[in-house]
């Protein structure tokens, strides 16, 4: 009986996919005050445009780089005012692909960063594995400098775990992004339940 040929998301090679070529700066959605997207209460941004296209994604209508609205001074006024609230504990970047959509999530960052120092937290996920990033173009590095928790690589169906912290698979990982940055090496988050 011949076997049935299993589909695998795209594998890019360094620098393959660059934002300034593939992104529109549109924006899937906005979700602010969320609990699913990451530790605490979070406000999140689905970017628009993932070339990854992994079977089984959950959030398909966001593989396209011309779904949703553009991206706008006052969407980005609205997320800073809603970060601004005690209670919320950072920015989540999902999409789509926030490391195809750099433009954008650069712009947010930044000004997080100059807003509320390290005082909210950003957390991103990314098809890309931790060590493709690292040979990644310069917008890509930049945005991975800014965040602080990074869940990496592609959803495997045949690795699909609904039990896990954060991840739709097990390969995925939740990496601590500076402390990875400082060591070399990839450093998981410490608050991993096993």
């Amino acid at each position: 009986m011949p076997t049935k040929k299993v589909r695998l998301p795209n594998n890019p090679q360094p620098k393959e996919w660059l934002a300034d070529e593939l992104s529109e700066q549109r924006i899937a959605s906005y979700k602010p005050f969320n609990f699913v997207d990451g530790e605490g209460v979070r406000c999140s941004l689905y970017v628009s445009g993932c070339k990854f296209n992994c079977p089984g994604c959950y959030n398909k209508v966001a593989q396209s780089f011309h779904f949703g609205t553009p991206y706008t001074q006052e969407l980005e006024d609205q997320i800073i005012e809603d970060l601004g609230q005690s209670y919320v504990q950072g920015l989540t970047l999902l999409g789509g692909e926030p490391f195809l959509n750099t433009q954008v999530c650069l712009r947010l960052c930044r000004r997080v960063r100059k807003e509320f120092g390290h005082d909210k937290d950003i957390w991103s996920w990314t098809g890309y594995k931790w060590e493709e990033l690292m040979k990644e173009s310069d917008d890509k590095k930049e945005l991975l400098s800014l965040i602080d928790i990074l869940i990496d690589d592609r959803f495997l169906q045949s690795k699909m775990d609904l039990t896990l912290q954060f991840r739709g698979s097990s390969n995925q990982r939740i990496i601590n992004v500076p402390e990875s940055l400082k060591s070399g090496k990839v450093v998981i988050w410490d608050r991993l339940v096993k």
